[in-house]
């Protein structure tokens, strides 16, 4: 696999990984305009899926584009997160930021994913 690749194993493809990730998520990062949840999974990597409603960014295009944002950055911090699941939700007005607003709200969302993660899994493992 190359170092900075998006292949399939990277994303959260069936309805079963999404309701594993809604069902036990451990870790959220809620945001103004998106919430991460996120769960431990037993693969070496972690893994990313998206929920963005019609109700909340209206416009495919708008839709598609903060999509495309998130995914080209977790395509380049996928190594320094940690072993998770992934699920992020959008709310009401993500679709209004502009694409500096999105990768400055995703990078910070990341650190506290990262933060959250090591906290979480820390206490997870002394248990």
């Amino acid at each position: 696999m190359n170092e900075f690749s998006y292949p399939r194993q990277l994303r959260l493809l069936t309805g079963g990984d999404f309701k594993q990730v809604f069902s036990r998520a451990s870790i959220k990062v809620s945001e103004k305009h998106l919430l991460i949840l996120a769960c431990p999974n037993e693969l070496d990597h972690p893994r990313i899926g998206f929920v963005f409603s019609k109700k909340n960014i209206r416009f495919a295009v708008h839709r598609n584009r903060v999509r495309r944002i998130i995914r080209e950055s977790y395509r380049l911090n996928q190594h320094s997160l940690p072993n998770v699941d992934i699920v992020i939700l959008s709310r009401k007005g993500l679709g209004d930021l502009d694409n500096e607003e999105i990768q400055s709200l995703i990078s910070r969302s990341w650190t506290r994913l990262i933060k959250r993660s090591k906290t979480k899994l820390k206490t997870t493992s002394h248990k």
